[in-house]
């Protein structure tokens, strides 16, 4: 995750609080997306950005998780997702997102 995301996700967990901020990821790699769910989660493991040691806890998943297309409209999720999903690993993905939701989420 850029430094500037990173920025922005810490910037609105601030204004909104942490409990309320759920963090939607759309990265085509599972490796990708648990680097990004660790960071909005457990902190910048890369000790780089704004995150850097920020532990926030935030509710994280993947744009092709069940959880988050059984809540998004079916043309829609075709129309934006259904062509990349085809050529993703979700269930890597999805096994990736659990452990870190496990592990890091407080929310």
């Amino acid at each position: 995750m850029d430094l500037e995301n990173q920025k922005r996700v810490l910037n609105i967990s601030e204004e909104h609080g942490p409990e309320n901020i759920v963090v939607l990821l759309g990265a085509a790699e599972a490796e990708a997306a648990g680097l990004a769910a660790e960071t909005v989660t457990a902190g910048d493991p890369t000790y780089a950005g704004p995150l850097a040691g920020v532990q926030l806890g935030l509710s994280v998943y993947h744009i092709c998780e069940d959880e988050v297309k059984a809540e998004t409209d079916p043309a829609v999720y075709e129309e934006q997702v259904g062509m990349m999903e085809m050529v993703m690993d979700v269930p890597a993905i999805h096994e990736e997102m659990e452990g870190i939701r496990k592990e890091y989420c407080r929310y």
